[in-house]
């Protein structure tokens, strides 16, 4: 990567000729990027041995042996979009890797962060969602026909960002009224709609598993969820800097203490829904939740995205794609011209439709 680039890591070097190995998605191994040498270093690669956290005790403290990155390094703010990026010392930020601005400034006394405990490595080569992405311009009709060549793909990025996941297992008690629709004549021929109501309660237990909170503000919260799920579940990995090296990283900018309460406000919300569910008849109304936690854990991650950001006219818009599953969600400018021109076509269309009604009759 260029100097220009804001890169983290610990270097491991090639065996061949002593240049920086980085990881490549399409051989899923630490290859040298000038001679291809492949490393024989081995990364961790089993996921059984990635550990949950107790999240009341974290709240509580933090115990220093877990915060870091393990590897030297150093991070800057956008003071455009933001983000902070870690970087390794050596290399010098010059722009933003997810706005493109030059506006960077040092944060050096930031906070020591959490150690991320796992991640998802990048498995999505840069070429196949180079290709992608161009089929994806192509099937927007009402983005602009220079949309293709003036969004270059060569401004794609490869990040690693910061999630939480949560996990806990939830009881609810519920109570509600419940209605039933009945219908009684009213002297004039017409049924008029009742509502009989009576009270119902009940509960519900469900266990959440890998909640995600992302903790980014370099790359638009919209765009995150439109290339969801992350498979975390079953495919994450313990942290290695290995699998960082040559890659863009971006530190949480959503704390422990934040996050937890996101996803508990993302929890009860489904748990209301799942009581509503349950709710007897016709309607309901007055509906009263009360939930009660356990076995409440968390983790600090990091999942691969790429990013590409780019500006048509004076406006700025990305487009992000999972590096683990390819899917992809971007934003793109729309050409009123083509929306002038379907507005014509369909008013057109429908002057002739009613005239031939006219004609008819």
């Amino acid at each position: 990567m260029s100097d220009s680039e804001v890169t983290a890591l610990k270097k491991y070097a090639c065996p061949a000729c002593g240049a920086e190995a980085v990881w490549s998605p399409s051989k899923q191994m630490l290859v040298c990027p000038y001679c291809n040498t492949v490393s024989p270093l081995e990364l961790k690669t089993d996921g059984s041995g990635i550990q949950e956290n107790d999240l009341l005790e974290a709240l509580q403290s933090l115990p220093e042996d877990e915060k870091g990155w393990d590897t030297a390094r150093k991070t800057v703010r956008c003071q455009s979009c933001h983000a902070i990026s870690v970087f390794d010392p050596a290399h010098v930020g010059q722009n933003c890797s997810f706005c493109g601005s030059p506006a960077l400034i040092p944060e050096d006394d930031i906070k020591a962060p959490v150690r991320p405990s796992s991640l998802l490595q990048f498995v999505v080569a840069d070429t196949k969602v180079r290709e992608d992405i161009r089929q994806w311009y192509g099937s927007h009709w009402f983005a602009p026909n220079k949309l293709g060549s003036k969004a270059l793909t060569d401004t794609l990025r490869g990040l690693y960002l910061p999630y939480w996941t949560f996990d806990a297992q939830v009881h609810a008690d519920w109570s509600a009224e419940s209605g039933d629709y009945y219908y009684v004549d009213d002297g004039k021929g017409n049924r008029e709609q009742r509502t009989r109501w009576y009270p119902s309660s009940g509960s519900v237990d469900n266990f959440f598993d890998d909640t995600l909170v992302p903790a980014s503000k370099g790359v638009h919260t919209a765009l995150l969820e439109g290339i969801a799920p992350f498979p975390t579940t079953e495919k994450l990995v313990p942290y290695d800097p290995g699998y960082l090296t040559g890659w863009v990283v971006e530190q949480y900018q959503i704390d422990l203490r934040g996050a937890a309460k996101a996803s508990r406000d993302m929890m009860e919300s489904t748990m209301r829904d799942l009581c509503s569910q349950q709710v007897p008849g016709d309607t309901q109304r007055n509906l009263q939740v009360e939930t009660d936690y356990s076995g409440q854990t968390f983790k600090h991650i990091l999942l691969p995205v790429w990013l590409l950001t780019y500006t048509y006219g004076s406006k700025s818009y990305q487009v992000a794609v999972n590096g683990y599953t390819g899917r992809i969600s971007g934003e793109y400018p729309i050409s009123w011209i083509k929306v002038l021109i379907v507005t014509v076509i369909a008013l057109i269309a429908i002057l002739i439709f009613f005239s031939l009604q006219g004609d008819s009759h």
